[in-house]
């Protein structure tokens, strides 16, 4: 039913949460999850500001934080792949770097993917504490997503 499942993910609490509903999906059939990470759009802007202020390239500096930041991802990626090529699955991995909802329907869509799970909750541009009462990213996901989507708590 759900064989390609889309799983964004923060890293934070909340994610690692989903992740454990995609592992049981697994014995329901699913086979392939496609594993999401977006740099904030947001969290770029403010430290080119901060390049700014400082004198420095911005561009210079901006490539090499985006480069930092994609390989921080990668090496939190792997051990999230390696625990669903174990149970089976085949993976695939995204990083990008943008407005985190609308990269999640992007890649939904891009993928075609018959399922999306991810956590009720996450930790982005805003403290983890704010976020935990708003969830603006899985609320956007959920209003404007095209493929049934799975929260989290």
């Amino acid at each position: 039913m759900f064989r390609k499942i889309l799983y964004p993910t923060d890293f934070s609490e909340f994610a690692r949460k989903a992740l454990d509903y995609v592992k049981k999906l697994r014995e329901a059939g699913s086979e392939e999850v496609v594993i999401l990470h977006v740099v904030e759009k947001g969290i770029v802007e403010a430290y080119e500001e901060a390049f700014a202020w400082a004198g420095k390239d911005v561009v210079a500096e901006t490539e090499k934080l985006d480069e930092e930041l994609i390989e921080k991802a990668k090496k939190q990626m792997e051990e999230d792949v390696k625990e669903l090529e174990g149970l089976g699955f085949s993976v695939k991995k995204h990083i990008t770097i943008g407005n985190p909802w609308e990269e999640i329907l992007k890649v939904a869509e891009s993928e075609d993917v018959s399922l999306i799970v991810m956590g009720s909750h996450g930790c982005g541009r805003l403290s983890c504490e704010l976020e935990k009462l708003i969830g603006s990213t899985t609320e956007n996901v959920v209003r404007h997503a095209k493929k049934p989507v799975l929260v989290v708590r």
